[in-house]
């Protein structure tokens, strides 16, 4: 084992990665060493055997992670004429998962995903049929609070997904590299397309349209991707008390980056509603989510990093650059056109920074525990939305939303910083 220091941080580096033996990258083999077209690295991806089906079970699971908060704001806020008990609900429902997801994800390392997911999946749909009730039926707000949060369940098809990839591709590095930024644009896909699909199915038909599109959504995918049992991983045997992987050397640190990952985006959002302040504003976001679904389809078909610990405060000091671009069109010129034309490179910087931190979480957890680990980098992440979307709302209270697009920058600032300390205290004096 390696040597204990008293900084955790210094775990982030590659020299930590190498020195643990469980946490090795994986094998190098022959196909680490050519980077083919970005078409044939999918294709070669797709054409491992159940690769294609508990893909799409899992993309029909993750699309309604991007309707429900849109979804709910709009169904409580149209009903009971209140924007802040809205925010309240969404805000309680987001501080449930925090809690109830890493222990959720630790059944599914523990007992294996369909086992878990099914049930934990049903709970949550329950939960969100309950808010509906609850809502058409204009019952007391504290009822809302409740129904939102029993969907705290809700698995992390995301990570279950991940972890399938890291099974399948354990001795294939570049597969590997290119099945996760493939997730991450599946993410970006996923959040750039469920507020739209949210919010023209609330107008379009009723109000609790897209709350109850979203559960059917998600309760059908995460029956499809379960059923896909060939492509599991297998459920690791734990011998004594099992450490959770918040214990492990190093991911403190680097939740901590992830936190910070997460005000980005979370500011980013707040802000750019306040800027645009219509109904434009979903298209505009939109644009960020473009770049980064882009930018992550082109990242997953060139050659993996070889220490992946090198390229994290790369891909961060990118982000920092690009985060600069909105806040220099809203701040000089003003001009909507000109912070959307700046959006989209702003997120492209977002895909290569999350495909490589969680190939850092998957380096750091041990096989038994993938799934919990992966869930603690979202359960970061989700802080730190909270987090952000308090401090642009603040600064745009105060200062104007020109003047807010400065909080994403300052919090990509503060993820390089905690990304690279590690590497600076590492080095020889």
């Amino acid at each position: 084992m390696p040597q204990t220091t008293n900084s955790p941080l210094l775990a982030l580096t590659p020299d930590s990665l190498v020195l643990t033996p469980r946490y090795q990258e994986p094998r190098a083999t022959k196909s680490a060493h050519k980077s083919p077209g970005a078409l044939a690295s999918y294709r070669r991806l797709f054409a491992t055997p159940g690769a294609r089906a508990f893909t799409a079970g899992n993309l029909i699971a993750r699309l309604p992670m991007g309707m429900f908060s849109v979804s709910a704001v709009i169904m409580i806020a149209g009903t009971y004429g209140s924007y802040a008990l809205a925010g309240a609900v969404t805000a309680t429902g987001l501080a449930a998962t925090a809690l109830v997801a890493p222990f959720t994800a630790r059944l599914v390392d523990r007992y294996g995903q369909a086992r878990v997911a099914v049930p934990a999946t049903v709970v949550a749909v329950l939960g969100s049929l309950a808010l509906l009730l609850c809502v058409h039926h204009h019952a007391p707000a504290w009822t809302l609070f409740a129904a939102y949060a029993a969907t705290a369940t809700t698995p992390n098809t995301g990570g279950m997904s991940r972890a399938r990839w890291a099974h399948l591709h354990r001795d294939d590095p570049a597969a590997f590299h290119t099945a996760n930024a493939f997730e991450q644009a599946a993410d970006e896909l996923c959040f750039m397309l469920g507020p739209v699909l949210a919010a023209f199915l609330c107008a379009a038909l009723f109000p609790e349209a897209g709350t109850l599109t979203g559960a059917i959504l998600l309760l059908t995918g995460v029956l499809v991707f379960a059923a896909q049992r060939a492509t599991e991983p297998p459920v690791s045997p734990r011998t004594g008390r099992a450490r959770t992987p918040l214990r492990t050397p190093g991911m403190p640190a680097l939740l901590a980056v992830f936190l910070a990952t997460g005000a980005v985006f979370g500011s980013m959002e707040v802000v750019t509603l306040a800027f645009v302040d219509g109904p434009a504003a979903g298209a505009v976001l939109a644009l960020q989510a473009a770049g980064s679904c882009v930018a992550g389809l082109v990242y997953g078909s060139v050659r993996p990093a070889r220490h992946v610990g090198r390229r994290l405060p790369a891909c961060l000091a990118a982000m920092t650059a690009l985060m600069s671009l909105p806040l220099l069109a809203a701040t000089g010129t003003g001009s909507l056109l000109a912070l959307a034309g700046a959006l989209l490179p702003a997120g492209m910087a977002t895909a290569p920074t999350m495909v490589t931190g969680m190939t850092l979480v998957q380096r750091l957890t041990p096989p038994a525990q993938l799934n919990e680990g992966m869930t603690l980098a979202v359960t970061a992440l989700l802080g730190g939305i909270a987090v952000g979307s308090a401090s642009g709302g603040w600064t745009v209270e105060h200062a104007g939303a020109p003047a807010g697009y400065a909080v994403p920058v300052a919090a990509a600032a503060v993820a390089l910083v905690l990304a690279a300390a590690g590497t600076t205290k590492a080095r020889p004096s």
